[in-house]
């Protein structure tokens, strides 16, 4: 019979390992905690562009790395975060996220074999037309 411990879900040599990983968690919850709105509005949104990016294929292998069924996710959920949080950050900050994702929209539109009718791309629905 084993003696390992199960903490969230994975088993663990011994309780030293899964208090660790416990404080670890703790740790980053604290360190989230001391992060400001704008910070995390506009960090999420880097990371929804750099893998919006990759899967529009504009990373170093994109014939093993486009997957516009996934990118055309992402830039729509990248759109409705800029769309909603840039009432709440500056206009310094929404300017730049704006210009990224219209970027975004045209390298999928560019990528696509059969490009979305005007209006009906990636995000549109919360950015309106990009051409």
């Amino acid at each position: 019979m084993s003696d390992k411990n199960v903490f969230s879900g994975s088993p663990y040599d011994s309780e030293n390992e899964a208090a660790q990983l416990k404080d670890a968690s703790d740790q980053a919850l604290r360190d989230i905690a001391d992060v400001g709105a704008v910070e995390v509005i506009t960090t999420t949104a880097v990371h929804l562009m750099s893998a919006a990016a990759v899967k529009c294929g504009l990373a170093d292998h994109p014939e093993s790395q486009t997957d516009l069924d996934e990118a055309r996710k992402l830039i729509t959920a990248l759109a409705g975060l800029i769309t909603a949080g840039a009432p709440e950050i500056s206009d310094m900050h929404a300017r730049s996220l704006r210009d990224g994702l219209r970027s975004l929209q045209l390298a999928f539109r560019e990528a696509s074999v059969i490009p979305d009718p005007i209006g009906k791309g990636p995000g549109e629905k919360w950015t309106g037309p990009v051409n």
